[in-house]
């Protein structure tokens, strides 16, 4: 079902523009040459070569046109996840629920641009597609308060809406037959876009429309548009108590060979974790769906400051996922936040330092992934990005910095440098906050390799024992064998092994000789 778009939805014309058409991000020289604009500046004296004359970087970082990104939400669980980030978005930058710019915020410099565009009327709406094969959840947004933010033509419900029934297999063959009118939306809002950097795709891994129509759209994806980022926010499923989704260790798996061969970037977000976090942290008892996902809208909003409040580094995609990601494989994600607060104790306000946000950021009861303990593999961070938030000096962060590494409070591959990078942000100035300085930790660690150990696990008990297999049989692609199970559990046992392999010396080589 794709509603018909009213006046409201149209863009303003397209503005001339400068573009990059490499996937990477190019070099001084390689930018100067496309565009009239001149490079980012690197460290040290070539930052000074590089300054713009007679200005400041900050002001020429925000005079420069931001590069778009398009969020695609699947599935029950990704509209959810989608919508408390849209509510927060709109929080932050001062717009209301009709997408309408409130009269305090119509001076800002921040760069509304990234995540919404401004129709005829001047009203902001989201650069979102909202894709599900059942209706229930959709149908709640448009009956929110937020119902006319959204561009109606960006909607897609299947017709028939009888959904995956928690069926990978059934989502990924849906995927195939309404993938012209799904594909139809999204190059709508890609050509409505001034400079395109990637997608933002947010989707669960256990059910059957976020794993299968999702795995299939990041196929699908990286076949349309190649030099596009694909980033993904992956919620990982509950383990600790017997799921009522009997295949979801298939699902996940069966997910888990596109997230690591058709993405670019994946931020983890463990359901195990965030119970834990919520229970723990926020002393919420029996958390419900909503408040998980509004931890969750936490996470997305803050690793996404950096590209909507403009500041000397990290301005784009690629910048935040090229800090992170030295090898192609090893892009999942971990992510932890402090302070976390409810939304009821923000009346009182609690100082707080660089250096304790840091620190705190690396203790594993504030990392949002439940990780087991390998004492077999000496796990270790490959690479850490912290985005500090909030007025803060330069030479706090310095001095942190020299602290946590004088206490070695965080253990680095053998084989790269100790890489902590730090991203300064501002805060919302509309919204009222809880602490002066709060920190959102996004950090590719080894261990994150248990995480897919447990979900093996749970695949092989099934398999070994060809359980719960009918509703598959039902679908072309396992109608003769499972081959296709088999391949992605191979694939994931070869993301475990490199990830092991990238705790010693001699990685490098080791990935040379496997490619």
């Amino acid at each position: 079902m794709t509603p018909r778009l009213g006046s409201r939805g149209r863009r303003p014309r397209r503005r001339p523009h400068c573009t990059r058409a490499d996937r990477g991000p190019a070099s001084g020289d390689q930018q100067s040459a496309r565009c009239s604009h001149p490079a980012r500046p690197a460290a040290g004296r070539a930052a000074q070569r590089c300054l713009p004359p007679g200005g400041s970087w900050r002001a020429h970082v925000e005079r420069t046109m931001p590069r778009e990104i398009i969020t695609l939400q699947l599935g029950q669980c990704g509209n959810q996840i989608g919508f408390e980030f849209w509510k927060q978005l709109c929080a932050e930058h001062g717009i209301s629920p009709e997408g309408i710019v409130e009269e305090f915020a119509t001076e800002g410099t921040d760069r509304k641009d990234v995540f919404f565009y401004q129709a005829d009327d001047e009203h902001y709406i989201p650069r979102a597609v909202l894709l599900d094969l059942e209706p229930r959840v959709i149908h709640s947004i448009l009956n929110s308060p937020y119902a006319k933010l959204y561009n109606p033509e960006n909607i897609y419900l299947s017709e028939h809406g009888g959904g995956a029934g928690n069926n990978w297999a059934s989502g990924f063959s849906q995927g195939e037959k309404i993938h012209e009118d799904i594909f139809d939306i999204i190059d709508r809002e890609a050509d409505g876009s001034d400079s395109l950097e990637g997608f933002v795709l947010c989707h669960s891994i256990a059910g059957g429309t976020g794993s299968g129509l999702g795995s299939y759209l990041l196929e699908r994806l990286n076949d349309r548009y190649p030099k596009k980022l694909v980033q993904t926010y992956s919620v990982f499923p509950y383990q600790e108590e017997m799921s009522d989704v009997v295949v979801q260790p298939y699902n996940s798996l069966l997910t888990l060979k596109r997230l690591t061969q058709n993405a670019d970037c994946v931020v983890v977000l463990d359901n195990t974790a965030l119970n834990r976090i919520a229970t723990d942290r926020l002393h919420i008892q029996n958390p419900s769906f909503s408040q998980i996902n509004q931890l969750v809208s936490t996470i997305m909003s803050a690793s996404t400051t950096t590209l909507r409040y403009p500041g000397y580094m990290n301005n784009d995609l690629i910048g935040l996922i090229a800090s992170l990601i030295p090898t192609p494989r090893l892009h999942f994600l971990m992510t932890g936040y402090t302070p976390l607060t409810t939304d009821q104790s923000v009346t009182s306000v609690r100082k707080t330092t660089v250096l304790d946000v840091m620190r705190r950021l690396l203790q594993p009861k504030n990392v949002m992934v439940s990780t087991g303990r390998d004492r077999q593999t000496n796990h270790c961070y490959i690479a850490i990005l912290n985005i500090i938030q909030g007025e803060v000096d330069p030479t706090q962060v310095h001095k942190s910095l020299q602290r946590i590494r004088e206490r070695k409070l965080a253990n680095f591959i053998p084989w790269g440098p100790a890489s902590i990078q730090v991203a300064l942000s501002r805060k919302s100035p509309y919204l009222p906050s809880a602490h002066r300085v709060s920190g959102l930790m996004m950090a590719n660690h080894t261990s994150i390799s248990s995480l897919f150990e447990s979900s093996c696990q749970q695949f092989d008990k099934l398999r070994k024992r060809d359980a719960f297999l009918e509703q598959f049989r039902k679908e072309d692609m396992f109608k003769d064998n499972f081959d296709e199970m088999d391949r992605s559990r191979e694939v994931v046992q070869e993301l475990i092994d490199e990830y092991h392999a990238a705790t010693q010396p001699d990685y490098i080589s080791w990935g040379t000789q496997e490619q």
